[in-house]
């Protein structure tokens, strides 16, 4: 092939919010696929916030990124060449080939899509890693029931709006936290029962109007002032599925003020409380299909509706994920490559 593979890597590791100075964008070779293996062009590169963490070298669920590496990514791809019978060129799969044009990977290691079932991008979101991590969380840990007030944080991102539209297909009142009005009147599109706004100087009497009989589930994306608001407003055996905490990701620091610690730990003795951290992938073997067939038909019923914010060009990524770290995305964020 004639192209050049142009790919994004990591040069330092940030301190604080990442600076274009942070990465390296650099022209190699396409790469040669071996025995088993695909050659992929890259049509939409996903970005989540869980990168940022990868980007740093201290301790965490997932190896960091070396410096001088491919940042990671799930991506949207077409098979451009192909040494693996189930793969054929032209098919569009789901992979990991990272922040760069093209990649290479064991073909066993991707999952064919089908554009007639719904736009390829939507493996990235609703149908993809967000989805799962919102259906997951909300369904395994969570455990919602009929009735239940259910309240979710970054409620527009792709994690977020899934949340809420199953708790409401659960039969539960889904209550929406996000940041301005435009992104809380998009809440009520989507069927919320209840949206408010975090950057409100009234948001914590916001959020005590909206949940007039407190909160039974509330899926945490966020951290921060959101926390501290909702907090006391859990009930007795409140469920907590600790998904992200995007308030602190670029924090160089821990935070001035007193230790909350003891105050944290007595609200969860004297309200039985559940707060447990997941990593989806540990939900993957058991539930993934059931999911992704849900999912798949929610979206087509209508029950389920997604928002994108799609940047042109991969070299726009390291400014598209700033955005988004700052919540300035709106929807789930895509560089189309």
């Amino acid at each position: 092939m004639t192209d050049t593979n142009t790919q994004i890597l990591l040069r330092a590791r940030p301190v604080g919010e990442p600076t274009a100075e942070d990465f390296s964008i650099v022209d190699s070779e396409v790469p040669s696929p071996a025995e088993g293996e695909v050659l992929l062009r890259t049509k939409f590169l996903s970005l989540d916030p869980y990168m940022r963490g990868r980007m740093s070298d201290a301790p965490s669920y997932a190896a960091p990124t070396a410096l001088g590496d491919v940042l990671p990514g799930a991506t949207v791809a077409e098979v451009v060449e192909s040494r693996d019978p189930s793969r054929q060129v032209g098919d569009v799969v789901l992979a990991y080939g990272g922040w760069q044009s093209f990649s290479v990977a064991p073909a066993s290691h991707t999952r064919r899509l089908d554009p007639s079932a719904a736009p390829v991008s939507t493996a990235l979101g609703v149908l993809g890693m967000p989805g799962f991590t919102a259906y997951a969380g909300l369904t395994q840990i969570g455990r919602p029931k009929p009735g239940e007030t259910v309240v979710v944080a970054a409620a527009t991102g792709p994690v977020g709006a899934t949340v809420g539209q199953i708790a409401k297909i659960l039969g539960c009142r889904a209550v929406g936290i996000a940041g301005g009005p435009e992104k809380v009147a998009h809440l009520t599109e989507l069927g919320f029962d209840a949206a408010v706004d975090h950057r409100a100087p009234d948001f914590k009497e916001q959020l005590k109007a909206a949940v007039p009989e407190g909160i039974d589930v509330y899926f945490e994306n966020v951290g921060g002032h959101v926390w501290d608001a909702v907090l006391p407003r859990l009930n007795k055996f409140a469920r907590v599925p600790v998904c992200g905490l995007i308030a602190h990701y670029n924090d160089t620091a821990a935070p001035e003020g007193p230790d909350r610690a003891p105050a944290l730990m007595r609200h969860v003795l004297n309200k039985s409380l559940l707060i447990r951290g997941f990593i989806q992938t540990e939900f993957v073997r058991d539930h993934e299909e059931t999911f992704l067939a849900e999912a798949t038909g929610w979206l087509a019923e209508g029950r389920l509706r997604y928002r994108e914010d799609v940047t042109q060009g991969l070299e726009n990524a390291p400014a598209a994920f700033n955005r988004m770290l700052r919540g300035q995305n709106f929807g789930k964020t895509v560089v189309e490559v």
